[in-house]
């Protein structure tokens, strides 16, 4: 069965003044999709759902809500729900009647809104807190206000733009994971806006990564990570970010100031092209690091010196310098003691290298 296309953005342009914010952006949303706009503060992802919400009007390009040109129509007129990141609660309101404010201002019965009122809270388990006003309600109970106030309309897209930016760290993750349950169980069609990768990589179904306001990569999560299209990509998701290594790719061998790697096999065949002589970025992540206080004859070690080892409690952050100034770091085992100073050898997981053209910054492996 064909998927159903709950939101077209076509060749979509955002000028402001002489600043390209969104520069001729396409991509489709499927119903039901839990789709993640991505990307560093100024990217123009919050510009792009703008554009989605009526908020902003376009320079450029059509957007399309269930096969509805939505070009000229108001923000009400689009069937659109949002949550933003302040929740945007009416203060004075209780949480009733904030719950039941999108259907009263559309002069829907009184018994009908007290109905879903009602649905809704029990879905989110806020029924108990219906006389109090947003200000007697803690953060995460804000948020699940907002999320309501936005599920009471039955909306064929809903908007979300950082909405859990504003809680604590524990309660973000308990609230994340609300999040994605919820929305599976309801199969509402979400676009989501955050600069969080770990919210990206949790939530999404899809993620657009976006940077000055042109998608760099849009695919699953597990693709992203795993398949970066370029250095930008490879270096924004993950956490601590992926090793870049420069050199010059001869022989089949990528050779830097410090240490020359030669590409095993399989790796050489799966190179997208050919870099003979290229300047190149070698790339390895973290956890593909691995390291031994002896040399390992079977790899292609490297000595390196530890500059300073990170104690996560689960994990060990260990930085290393090659020669005076090239720094790189590995995510070890919590038990891997690394004195400052120590000389170490390191070898790279072979399967999960990366290489990118130092001009274009495109992948070549």
């Amino acid at each position: 069965m064909k998927e159903k296309i709950q939101a077209r953005v076509e060749n979509v342009t955002k000028r402001f003044d002489e600043v390209i914010a969104v520069n001729d952006i396409s991509l489709q949303v499927k119903e039901g999709e839990f789709l993640v706009l991505l990307g560093p503060s100024g990217s123009g992802k919050t510009t792009l759902l703008r554009l989605l919400a009526g908020l902003e009007r376009l320079s450029k390009g059509n957007i399309y809500i269930s096969d509805a040109l939505v070009n000229e129509l108001p923000p009400r007129n689009r069937n659109i729900a949002m949550v933003f990141q302040n929740y945007a609660l009416y203060p004075h309101m209780t949480v009733f009647e904030n719950l039941g404010y999108p259907l009263k201002i559309r002069k829907r019965p009184k018994q009908e809104i007290q109905k879903r009122v009602r649905e809704v809270a029990e879905t989110l388990e806020i029924a108990e807190l219906f006389s109090r006003k947003p200000k007697q309600i803690s953060g995460g109970q804000r948020q699940r206000v907002a999320l309501g106030r936005a599920m009471i309309r039955n909306a064929n897209l809903f908007l979300m733009d950082e909405p859990l930016s504003n809680l604590d760290a524990k309660l973000r993750v308990q609230m994340r994971a609300e999040l994605r349950r919820l929305q599976k169980t309801l199969g509402t069609t979400t676009v989501y806006v955050t600069h969080d990768q770990a919210e990206a990589m949790t939530l999404a179904d899809r993620v657009a990564v976006i940077n000055n306001g042109v998608i760099q990569q849009l695919a699953s999560p597990e693709e992203i990570y795993f398949h970066p299209v370029n250095k930008f990509v490879a270096g924004f998701i993950g956490s601590p970010q992926m090793n870049f290594f420069h050199g010059i790719y001869s022989n089949a061998t990528v050779k830097t100031d410090y240490f020359e790697y030669p590409l095993p096999a399989a790796s050489k065949e799966n190179l997208k092209r050919e870099p003979e002589g290229k300047h190149v970025y070698l790339g390895i992540r973290p956890e593909d690091v691995h390291v031994s206080k002896t040399k390992i004859e079977t790899a292609h070690s490297i000595r390196a010196k530890v500059y300073v080892s990170e104690l996560m409690g689960a994990e060990t952050y260990v930085f290393y310098t090659l020669g005076a100034d090239e720094q790189f770091i590995s995510r070890t085992s919590p038990d891997f003691k690394g004195q400052m100073d120590e000389e170490i050898w390191i070898s790279f997981n072979e399967e999960r290298l990366h290489m990118f053209d130092s001009e274009t910054e495109e992948t070549l492996l």
